[in-house]
Protein backbone atom coordinates (compact mmCIF):
# COMPACT_ATOMS: atom_id res chain seq x y z
CA UNK A 1 0.00 0.00 0.00
CA UNK A 2 2.89 2.01 0.52
CA UNK A 3 3.49 2.22 -3.18
CA UNK A 4 0.43 3.66 -4.17
CA UNK A 5 0.31 6.85 -6.42
CA UNK A 6 -1.91 9.46 -4.96
CA UNK A 7 -4.60 8.79 -7.86
CA UNK A 8 -4.95 5.42 -6.32
CA UNK A 9 -5.34 6.61 -2.65
CA UNK A 10 -7.92 8.84 -4.61
CA UNK A 11 -10.11 6.00 -6.26
CA UNK A 12 -9.52 3.70 -3.58
CA UNK A 13 -11.62 7.05 -1.05
CA UNK A 14 -13.87 7.21 -3.37
CA UNK A 15 -14.99 3.41 -4.08
CA UNK A 16 -14.33 2.56 -0.96
CA UNK A 17 -15.25 5.09 1.39
CA UNK A 18 -18.67 6.77 -0.16
CA UNK A 19 -21.66 4.34 0.08
CA UNK A 20 -23.30 6.26 -2.32
CA UNK A 21 -20.71 6.06 -4.67
CA UNK A 22 -20.35 2.41 -3.84
CA UNK A 23 -24.28 1.42 -4.26
CA UNK A 24 -24.05 3.73 -7.33
CA UNK A 25 -21.63 1.50 -9.23
CA UNK A 26 -23.32 -1.98 -7.98
CA UNK A 27 -26.62 -1.10 -9.12
CA UNK A 28 -24.66 0.11 -12.93
CA UNK A 29 -22.74 -2.96 -12.60
CA UNK A 30 -25.95 -5.02 -12.19
CA UNK A 31 -28.53 -3.18 -14.31
CA UNK A 32 -25.57 -4.06 -17.14
CA UNK A 33 -24.71 -7.64 -16.79
CA UNK A 34 -26.37 -9.44 -13.94
CA UNK A 35 -28.92 -11.21 -16.93
CA UNK A 36 -26.19 -12.28 -18.59
CA UNK A 37 -24.31 -13.91 -15.46
CA UNK A 38 -24.30 -17.59 -14.88
CA UNK A 39 -27.49 -18.77 -12.80
CA UNK A 40 -25.78 -19.71 -9.23
CA UNK A 41 -25.31 -23.50 -8.86
CA UNK A 42 -24.49 -22.89 -4.94
CA UNK A 43 -21.69 -25.07 -5.13
CA UNK A 44 -19.38 -22.52 -3.66
CA UNK A 45 -16.26 -22.56 -1.25
CA UNK A 46 -15.70 -20.32 1.51
CA UNK A 47 -12.97 -20.52 3.39
CA UNK A 48 -12.76 -18.76 7.10
CA UNK A 49 -11.33 -18.52 10.40
CA UNK A 50 -9.20 -16.27 12.33
CA UNK A 51 -6.75 -14.11 10.98
CA UNK A 52 -3.47 -16.75 10.72
CA UNK A 53 -5.19 -19.83 10.45
CA UNK A 54 -3.70 -20.61 6.73
CA UNK A 55 -7.40 -19.48 5.11
CA UNK A 56 -4.96 -17.44 2.29
CA UNK A 57 -2.70 -20.47 1.13
CA UNK A 58 -5.64 -22.48 1.30
CA UNK A 59 -7.78 -20.32 -0.84
CA UNK A 60 -5.18 -20.02 -3.21
CA UNK A 61 -4.27 -23.70 -3.40
CA UNK A 62 -8.32 -23.69 -4.30
CA UNK A 63 -8.02 -21.07 -6.97
CA UNK A 64 -5.51 -22.58 -8.44
CA UNK A 65 -7.23 -25.55 -9.38
CA UNK A 66 -9.14 -23.07 -12.11
CA UNK A 67 -12.39 -24.31 -11.34
CA UNK A 68 -13.09 -21.15 -9.26
CA UNK A 69 -13.82 -17.49 -10.06
CA UNK A 70 -12.88 -15.15 -6.81
CA UNK A 71 -12.23 -11.52 -6.70
CA UNK A 72 -8.49 -10.11 -7.43
CA UNK A 73 -6.26 -6.88 -6.52
CA UNK A 74 -7.48 -6.28 -9.94
CA UNK A 75 -10.84 -5.99 -8.84
CA UNK A 76 -9.81 -3.30 -6.30
CA UNK A 77 -11.17 -0.82 -5.68
CA UNK A 78 -14.72 -1.40 -7.36
CA UNK A 79 -14.89 -4.59 -6.17
CA UNK A 80 -18.44 -4.84 -5.97
CA UNK A 81 -18.75 -3.74 -9.71
CA UNK A 82 -16.22 -5.94 -11.41
CA UNK A 83 -17.47 -6.49 -15.15
CA UNK A 84 -18.06 -2.39 -14.96
CA UNK A 85 -14.10 -1.65 -13.93
CA UNK A 86 -12.99 -4.36 -15.88
CA UNK A 87 -13.99 -2.51 -18.92
CA UNK A 88 -12.54 0.84 -17.87
CA UNK A 89 -9.51 0.08 -16.14
CA UNK A 90 -6.39 -2.44 -17.88
CA UNK A 91 -5.84 -4.01 -13.94
CA UNK A 92 -5.25 -7.44 -14.57
CA UNK A 93 -4.33 -7.88 -18.16
CA UNK A 94 -0.82 -7.63 -17.12
CA UNK A 95 -0.53 -8.94 -13.28
CA UNK A 96 2.90 -7.42 -12.95
CA UNK A 97 5.61 -8.55 -10.68
CA UNK A 98 4.80 -10.59 -7.80
CA UNK A 99 5.47 -9.06 -4.26
CA UNK A 100 5.43 -10.29 -0.94
CA UNK A 101 2.07 -9.13 1.03
CA UNK A 102 2.39 -6.52 4.15
CA UNK A 103 2.13 -9.45 6.30
CA UNK A 104 5.75 -10.40 5.70
CA UNK A 105 4.74 -13.98 5.69
CA UNK A 106 6.75 -14.79 2.34
CA UNK A 107 2.82 -15.26 0.36
CA UNK A 108 4.06 -12.85 -2.79
CA UNK A 109 0.72 -11.57 -4.77
CA UNK A 110 0.28 -9.32 -8.06
CA UNK A 111 -2.85 -7.86 -9.45
CA UNK A 112 -4.56 -11.46 -10.60
CA UNK A 113 -4.04 -13.34 -7.14
CA UNK A 114 -7.08 -13.85 -5.03
CA UNK A 115 -7.84 -11.97 -2.03
CA UNK A 116 -10.30 -11.67 0.56
CA UNK A 117 -12.70 -8.70 -0.84
CA UNK A 118 -15.84 -9.20 -0.67
CA UNK A 119 -16.41 -8.08 2.86
CA UNK A 120 -16.82 -4.75 1.17
CA UNK A 121 -20.58 -6.02 0.43
CA UNK A 122 -21.21 -6.63 4.03
CA UNK A 123 -19.83 -3.69 5.76
CA UNK A 124 -21.36 -0.94 2.97
CA UNK A 125 -24.98 -2.46 2.87
CA UNK A 126 -25.53 -3.81 6.38
CA UNK A 127 -22.29 -2.81 8.18
CA UNK A 128 -24.47 -1.35 11.21
CA UNK A 129 -25.75 -4.72 11.66
CA UNK A 130 -22.42 -6.08 13.42
CA UNK A 131 -19.72 -3.29 13.33
CA UNK A 132 -19.45 -1.88 16.48
CA UNK A 133 -17.05 1.01 17.86
CA UNK A 134 -15.90 -1.56 20.86
CA UNK A 135 -15.90 -4.90 18.03
CA UNK A 136 -17.30 -6.69 15.48
CA UNK A 137 -20.56 -8.76 16.92
CA UNK A 138 -21.99 -12.50 14.85
CA UNK A 139 -23.99 -10.97 12.27
CA UNK A 140 -26.91 -12.21 10.86
CA UNK A 141 -27.92 -11.21 7.58
CA UNK A 142 -31.83 -11.40 6.12
CA UNK A 143 -33.07 -12.93 3.26
CA UNK A 144 -32.42 -9.83 1.06
CA UNK A 145 -28.99 -9.49 2.11
CA UNK A 146 -27.94 -12.97 1.17
CA UNK A 147 -29.48 -12.68 -2.04
CA UNK A 148 -27.93 -9.52 -2.72
CA UNK A 149 -24.67 -11.06 -1.83
CA UNK A 150 -25.63 -14.00 -4.46
CA UNK A 151 -26.08 -11.58 -7.22
CA UNK A 152 -22.47 -10.54 -6.52
CA UNK A 153 -21.25 -14.14 -6.75
CA UNK A 154 -22.92 -14.26 -9.72
CA UNK A 155 -21.02 -10.69 -11.57
CA UNK A 156 -18.03 -12.26 -10.09
CA UNK A 157 -18.30 -15.31 -12.03
CA UNK A 158 -19.91 -13.31 -14.87
CA UNK A 159 -16.44 -11.61 -14.98
CA UNK A 160 -14.22 -14.88 -14.85
CA UNK A 161 -15.96 -16.90 -16.81
CA UNK A 162 -16.53 -19.78 -14.04
CA UNK A 163 -19.43 -21.28 -12.39
CA UNK A 164 -17.80 -22.21 -8.62
CA UNK A 165 -16.80 -19.23 -6.39
CA UNK A 166 -14.14 -19.21 -3.61
CA UNK A 167 -13.84 -16.78 -0.88
CA UNK A 168 -11.48 -16.28 1.46
CA UNK A 169 -13.45 -13.86 4.21
CA UNK A 170 -12.41 -14.29 8.04
CA UNK A 171 -15.30 -11.91 9.27
CA UNK A 172 -17.21 -14.88 7.85
CA UNK A 173 -17.13 -16.67 11.19
CA UNK A 174 -19.64 -13.55 12.15
CA UNK A 175 -22.29 -15.00 9.43
CA UNK A 176 -21.12 -18.29 9.23
CA UNK A 177 -24.40 -19.34 11.28
CA UNK A 178 -26.31 -17.74 8.62
CA UNK A 179 -24.84 -18.89 5.99
CA UNK A 180 -24.21 -22.53 5.85
CA UNK A 181 -27.55 -23.33 6.25
CA UNK A 182 -28.40 -20.47 3.66
CA UNK A 183 -26.68 -22.08 1.19
CA UNK A 184 -26.73 -25.93 1.68
CA UNK A 185 -24.63 -27.17 -1.20
CA UNK A 186 -21.53 -24.71 -0.66
CA UNK A 187 -18.71 -25.99 1.14
CA UNK A 188 -17.26 -24.05 4.42
CA UNK A 189 -13.66 -25.08 5.11
CA UNK A 190 -12.49 -23.33 8.86
CA UNK A 191 -8.47 -24.39 9.01
CA UNK A 192 -7.61 -24.85 12.36
CA UNK A 193 -4.05 -24.46 13.68
CA UNK A 194 -2.31 -24.96 17.21
CA UNK A 195 -3.77 -22.38 19.27
CA UNK A 196 -0.65 -21.02 21.38
CA UNK A 197 1.08 -20.78 17.53
CA UNK A 198 -2.21 -18.93 16.26
CA UNK A 199 -2.56 -16.70 19.09
CA UNK A 200 1.48 -16.24 18.76
CA UNK A 201 1.06 -14.77 15.15
CA UNK A 202 -2.07 -12.97 16.02
CA UNK A 203 0.27 -11.26 18.54
CA UNK A 204 3.47 -10.56 16.11
CA UNK A 205 0.81 -9.55 13.23
CA UNK A 206 -0.71 -7.26 15.74
CA UNK A 207 2.57 -5.64 16.72
CA UNK A 208 3.44 -5.61 13.24
CA UNK A 209 0.69 -3.21 11.97
CA UNK A 210 0.18 -0.90 15.12
CA UNK A 211 2.30 1.91 13.06
CA UNK A 212 0.60 1.69 10.13
CA UNK A 213 0.41 4.85 8.30
CA UNK A 214 -2.91 6.90 8.17
CA UNK A 215 -4.14 5.34 4.64
CA UNK A 216 -2.82 1.61 5.56
CA UNK A 217 -5.48 2.12 8.39
CA UNK A 218 -8.56 3.78 6.69
CA UNK A 219 -7.31 1.08 3.76
CA UNK A 220 -7.67 -2.30 6.19
CA UNK A 221 -11.11 -0.37 7.67
CA UNK A 222 -12.66 -0.21 4.36
CA UNK A 223 -12.08 -3.54 3.78
CA UNK A 224 -13.75 -4.60 7.46
CA UNK A 225 -10.25 -5.94 8.24
CA UNK A 226 -10.51 -5.14 12.02
CA UNK A 227 -8.31 -8.38 12.87
CA UNK A 228 -5.15 -7.05 14.82
CA UNK A 229 -2.87 -3.61 14.48
CA UNK A 230 -4.03 -0.16 14.66
CA UNK A 231 -7.56 -0.58 13.49
CA UNK A 232 -8.42 -3.77 15.96
CA UNK A 233 -11.89 -4.62 17.18
CA UNK A 234 -12.48 -7.97 18.18
CA UNK A 235 -15.02 -10.63 17.61
CA UNK A 236 -17.91 -10.54 20.49
CA UNK A 237 -19.07 -14.00 20.59
CA UNK A 238 -19.27 -13.11 23.75
CA UNK A 239 -18.05 -10.92 26.25
CA UNK A 240 -15.02 -8.38 24.77
CA UNK A 241 -11.80 -10.16 25.26
CA UNK A 242 -9.86 -8.77 28.54
CA UNK A 243 -6.14 -7.94 29.10
CA UNK A 244 -3.72 -6.19 26.93
CA UNK A 245 -3.72 -7.16 23.18
CA UNK A 246 0.17 -6.79 22.93
CA UNK A 247 -0.39 -10.15 25.65
CA UNK A 248 -0.47 -13.23 23.66
CA UNK A 249 -3.50 -14.28 26.54
CA UNK A 250 -5.68 -11.82 25.00
CA UNK A 251 -5.11 -13.38 21.69
CA UNK A 252 -6.01 -17.12 23.37
CA UNK A 253 -9.08 -15.49 25.11
CA UNK A 254 -10.39 -14.52 21.60
CA UNK A 255 -9.36 -17.83 20.34
CA UNK A 256 -11.45 -19.55 22.46
CA UNK A 257 -14.17 -17.18 22.04
CA UNK A 258 -14.06 -18.05 18.78
CA UNK A 259 -13.36 -21.61 18.39
CA UNK A 260 -16.37 -22.57 20.76
CA UNK A 261 -18.49 -20.37 18.38
CA UNK A 262 -17.35 -22.40 15.27
CA UNK A 263 -17.49 -25.88 17.26
CA UNK A 264 -21.55 -24.88 17.65
CA UNK A 265 -21.72 -24.09 14.00
CA UNK A 266 -19.70 -26.80 12.75
CA UNK A 267 -22.25 -29.94 14.93
CA UNK A 268 -25.19 -28.17 12.90
CA UNK A 269 -24.45 -27.84 9.77
CA UNK A 270 -22.86 -30.80 7.76
CA UNK A 271 -21.32 -28.35 5.22
CA UNK A 272 -18.81 -26.91 7.58
CA UNK A 273 -15.54 -28.69 8.10
CA UNK A 274 -12.62 -28.05 10.24
CA UNK A 275 -9.28 -28.27 8.38
CA UNK A 276 -6.36 -29.23 10.21
CA UNK A 277 -3.56 -26.49 9.50
CA UNK A 278 -0.63 -28.21 9.99
CA UNK A 279 -1.61 -31.38 8.60
CA UNK A 280 -2.69 -29.68 5.49
CA UNK A 281 0.70 -28.04 4.96
CA UNK A 282 2.75 -31.12 6.03
CA UNK A 283 0.77 -34.25 4.71
CA UNK A 284 0.12 -34.29 0.54
CA UNK A 285 -3.06 -36.28 1.30
CA UNK A 286 -4.47 -33.79 3.52
CA UNK A 287 -5.00 -31.49 0.31
CA UNK A 288 -6.49 -34.32 -1.29
CA UNK A 289 -9.10 -34.59 1.12
CA UNK A 290 -10.02 -31.30 1.00
CA UNK A 291 -10.06 -31.29 -2.24
CA UNK A 292 -12.33 -34.53 -2.73
CA UNK A 293 -14.65 -32.60 -0.06
CA UNK A 294 -14.79 -29.69 -2.48
CA UNK A 295 -15.73 -31.56 -5.95
CA UNK A 296 -12.60 -30.97 -7.78
CA UNK A 297 -9.07 -33.08 -9.13
CA UNK A 298 -6.03 -31.36 -7.46
CA UNK A 299 -2.69 -31.14 -8.80
CA UNK A 300 -0.12 -31.40 -6.04
CA UNK A 301 0.00 -28.05 -3.58
CA UNK A 302 2.52 -25.63 -4.64
CA UNK A 303 2.64 -23.43 -1.88
CA UNK A 304 1.39 -25.64 1.15
CA UNK A 305 4.26 -26.38 3.30
CA UNK A 306 5.54 -27.75 7.22
CA UNK A 307 5.33 -24.61 9.10
CA UNK A 308 8.05 -24.15 11.95
CA UNK A 309 6.04 -22.33 14.98
CA UNK A 310 8.51 -20.60 17.16
CA UNK A 311 7.88 -21.50 20.82
CA UNK A 312 5.27 -19.48 22.38
CA UNK A 313 5.63 -16.57 25.08
CA UNK A 314 4.79 -17.11 28.70
CA UNK A 315 1.08 -17.64 29.08
CA UNK A 316 -1.61 -18.63 31.05
CA UNK A 317 -1.28 -22.19 31.77
CA UNK A 318 -5.15 -22.57 32.27
CA UNK A 319 -5.89 -20.89 29.59
CA UNK A 320 -3.65 -22.28 27.15
CA UNK A 321 -5.00 -26.39 28.11
CA UNK A 322 -8.77 -25.54 27.53
CA UNK A 323 -7.63 -24.32 24.02
CA UNK A 324 -5.66 -27.02 23.68
CA UNK A 325 -8.62 -29.28 24.77
CA UNK A 326 -10.61 -27.81 22.55
CA UNK A 327 -8.76 -27.61 19.52
CA UNK A 328 -7.91 -31.71 19.80
CA UNK A 329 -11.96 -32.18 19.50
CA UNK A 330 -12.52 -30.08 16.70
CA UNK A 331 -9.15 -31.44 15.21
CA UNK A 332 -10.50 -34.95 15.51
CA UNK A 333 -14.00 -34.02 14.18
CA UNK A 334 -12.11 -32.51 11.22
CA UNK A 335 -10.35 -35.28 10.44
CA UNK A 336 -13.26 -37.80 10.54
CA UNK A 337 -15.00 -35.48 8.20
CA UNK A 338 -12.39 -35.48 5.68
CA UNK A 339 -11.97 -39.24 6.01
CA UNK A 340 -8.42 -38.70 7.53
CA UNK A 341 -7.15 -41.68 9.89
CA UNK A 342 -6.52 -40.23 13.38
CA UNK A 343 -2.80 -38.83 13.95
Amino acid sequence: MSDYSALDRLLHRMALASPVLAEMAHDIEKARYLKTAPEDTGQHVFVTGLARAGTTILMREIHRTGQFGSLTYADMPFVLSPNLWASISRKGRDPGKKAERAHGDGIEVDSNSPEALDEVYWRLFDGAAYIGPDGLSPHRPDGDMISGYRDLIRLILRKTGKTRYVSKNNNNILRIATLAPAMPKAKFLVPLRQPLAHAASLLSQHKRFLGADDFTRNYMTWLGHHEFGATHRPFLFGDRPQGDPSTIDYWLAEWLAAYRALDTVEAANPNVTFVPYEALSADPSVWQAVAERIGVAAAPAEELRPVADKAPPPHDPALGREAVALHEALLARGRADLGLTAA
